[in-house]
Formats: structure tokens, C-alpha cells, sequence
């Protein structure tokens, strides 16, 4: 664990003091993933294959990945982690997950080892990466983090739905609600960071910053955050919110410069 020193928070444009409340002093920082992607020995050091709960989730694609299988998740060349999805022409059912739509897609995802848990230990962490997100009708990209334990809580750094928005989302509460920021990327099929800077607001909840491409693009509340553990997240699903019928060939999802850091008090 390699541990520097850095500012809480650097100001995307058009973030002004009352949006963003930045500590003058600098923190105790602690850099918890990064350079992940160099080997498959760093890979598989610091990600899970497929989702922490198995292969399928909301959509029509099933996660096919493991150490012995670089089918859907490969390394396109070090420093560059790809996900491959591909459509089936056979019947392998339906998905265990609600809403348990037809698999018609192999694909793949990984989760990190590490969770996200916002304490008084560690009140601050940043959650950034550069991504060639494919937005097309029936591709569902995410970048993501879920409890550990429990849903909520939920926050989507980076989810494209079938064309070139990008949804930046938290789901407030165990009450329910979805706070919504959606943006449009000009070529979501080049590279681009997506990043989240959570900070504990309370003795329950937290504030999330959301910054495309270095700039501020919005601020939720997550409440019942704090102490509650999550995974990190990179997937490829298909269909479901993002449209269909999906695409017919290959659908390319890449990933490089993935970070997570942490103030420790």
C-alpha cells in the first residue's frame, strides 16, 4: 500500500467555494489500487472475475471470465483491461437475476478486492478511470460501486444506456430514490475519465462529486453510506435499460489508469 500526500479535493470548472467545501491542509492519502492493469498477475491480485455474486445480473448477457479464461476479459496490452461481449445463437435460458431476461450475450465483468468504506477512519476516497465506453442501442457499460452486504447503497460513476449519455447515479436511500446527473460525452467511444470523489458528510452519509474529463458535473447526497462496505465494478452488460435487439458482432469495452485512494485520519 503505497501511501503520499494530497489535497482533498481539486475543483472541476464552474465549481464554486458554497458547491465544494475543500480543506486548506493536506491529508494522509493512502493509494489503494492503481496500476492494476500492468499484468495478470496484478489483475487478478487486485479484481475478482465476473460480479462478486456470480454471472448474471439485470440484463441478457451472462459473465464468462476466469484466470484459464480470456475470452471476455483480457488484457488488450499492459495497462489496457478490454471486456468482451459476444451474442449466442443457443438457448441457455434466462438470467437468475431479476428481471431475468434471456441470455443472449456472453460477456464479462471484474470487481475489486478492495471495498469502499466511508468512515471516520477513512472519510475521504477518490474512485476515477479512463474508458472507451461502447453507445450503441443494447450496450450497458458501468463503472460502479454496490454494498457489499446490502442494497442500497449505489453509486454509478460511469453507465451508458444505448446511446451517448453518461448517468451519473446514486440511490439515495434504503427508502428509495435516485438522484440522476446525465451528461452527454462527445465520442463515448474514446477515451475518457469518469470519476468520484466520496466524502463523509455526517455521522450517516456522504456526499458524492461526479467529474467527467477532469470537470464538475454534479454533487448527491448518499444517505446510510457511511460504514456500510461496497464493491467496485466494471462491467459489460447488454440489453436491458440500454435497449434491444443488441448488437449482432463483438462489442469492445476497455479500461486503463483505474485509481482508488483514501484519506486516513
Amino acid at each position: 500500500m503505497k501511501r503520499t500526500r494530497r489535497f482533498f479535493l481539486t475543483a472541476g470548472a464552474g465549481v464554486t467555494a458554497a458547491a465544494i467545501a475543500t480543506p486548506a491542509r493536506a491529508a494522509a492519502w493512502e493509494t489503494v489500487v492503481s496500476g492494476s492493469f500492468d499484468s495478470y498477475s496484478t489483475l487478478e491480485a487486485a479484481w475478482g472475475y465476473r460480479y462478486p455474486w456470480g454471472s448474471d445480473h439485470n440484463g441478457s448477457a451472462r459473465m464468462y471470465a476466469s484466470a484459464s479464461d480470456h475470452n471476455h476479459v483480457f488484457l488488450e496490452r499492459p495497462g489496457v483491461l478490454a471486456i468482451r461481449a459476444t451474442r449466442i445463437d443457443w438457448d441457455e435460458g434466462n438470467s437468475g437475476s431479476d428481471p431475468h431476461l434471456p441470455i443472449r450475450y456472453h460477456s464479462g465483468a471484474v470487481h475489486a478486492r478492495q471495498h469502499v468504506v466511508v468512515s471516520d477512519q477513512f472519510p475521504n476516497w477518490e474512485v476515477k478511470g479512463e474508458f472507451q465506453a461502447p453507445a450503441t442501442r443494447g450496450a450497458w457499460p458501468a463503472f460502479w460501486l454496490t454494498g457489499v452486504n446490502s442494497w442500497p447503497p449505489e453509486s454509478d460513476i460511469l453507465e451508458f444506456k444505448g446511446d451517448n449519455r453518461n448517468w451519473f447515479n446514486t440511490y439515495r436511500n434504503a427508502s428509495g430514490g435516485w438522484s440522476n446527473t446525465i451528461v452527454g460525452v462527445p465520442d463515448p467511444g474514446a477515451w475518457h475519465e469518469y470519476r468520484a470523489w466520496i466524502t463523509k458528510a455526517g455521522a450517516t452519509d456522504v456526499d458524492i462529486h461526479y467529474y467527467l474529463d477532469g470537470r464538475w458535473v454534479g454533487q448527491h447526497r448518499g444517505a446510510d453510506f457511511v460504514g456500510r462496505p461496497m464493491w467496485i465494478i466494471c462491467n459489460l452488460q447488454m440489453e436491458g435499460s440500454s435497449g434491444s435487439p443488441g448488437p449482432s458482432g463483438e462489442t469492445l469495452y476497455r479500461a486503463r489508469n483505474v485509481y482508488v485512494g483514501r484519506s486516513r485520519a
